[in-house]
């Protein structure tokens, strides 16, 4: 049985199999980790966001030892914006937003481009499952919600960029699904290491409204429990 040390309590409660559990990997891709990308381009100190990725390595390292389900997604356009309601098409036109404009990597956030892919560092296996989504939150317009259940997922860990925009989305809507969430604070990152901070924060209010953080050190003691 896997039960991390977390704050405000530990997680997930009672403990769980690791055959329960699974770690999701949110866009950990080129266009928000390297510094001729997208996040780059709208102003964002990638330094910052780019601290996650030794210790979400880490952390997947620790996934696939325990067998976890292990799930990576990626955010991204199609090619003609299809998807991207008026008021974002109205902030890219006004040049408020950089998606779509060509770049060294390609345009940003549009799929199929080189910024549009998982980072080497990070790179999914052939056995692990890829979600692409349009919006921040990784349920919305996905097949996640039916990929966890066939799987009898009940609890999560969640990582990736950034802690304040896709990260917290995600976990919100997966703690509205019924699923328990582990946020891992130092394999997440933000551009703005304030708005990092306080998407911690906001996770344990009212004892942990949104769930419970741990670092990666306290999921490598409870894992090497098992």
């Amino acid at each position: 049985m896997i039960q991390v040390q977390a704050h405000p309590r530990p997680f997930p409660h009672g403990g769980v199999r690791p055959a329960d559990l699974a770690l999701i990997v949110i866009d950990m891709q080129r266009d928000f980790l390297e510094p001729n990308g997208y996040l780059a381009a709208m102003g964002y100190d990638v330094d910052q966001v780019r601290s996650a990725i030794q210790p979400a390595s880490r952390l997947l390292d620790l996934a696939r030892g325990a067998k976890l389900t292990v799930i990576h997604t990626r955010q991204g356009y199609r090619p003609d914006l299809a998807e991207v309601p008026p008021y974002m098409l109205a902030r890219i036109k006004a040049g408020t937003s950089a998606i779509g404009r060509a770049g060294p990597l390609g345009r940003f956030l549009i799929r199929g481009e080189r910024g549009f892919e998982i980072i080497s560092e990070l790179q999914p296996l052939e056995s692990e499952l890829v979600v692409d989504k349009s919006g921040n939150g990784a349920f919305w317009g996905t097949d996640l919600a039916s990929i966890l259940a066939a799987n009898g997922i009940h609890s999560l860990i969640l990582a990736g960029v950034t802690t304040d925009v896709c990260v917290h989305s995600t976990l919100r809507e997966a703690i509205d699904r019924g699923f328990e969430c582990l946020l891992v604070s130092d394999a997440c990152a933000s551009g703005d290491p304030k708005v990092h901070r306080a998407a911690l924060d906001m996770v344990m209010v009212e004892d942990g409204v949104f769930g419970v953080i741990a670092d990666v050190e306290a999921v490598e003691k409870a894992f090497s429990q098992i």
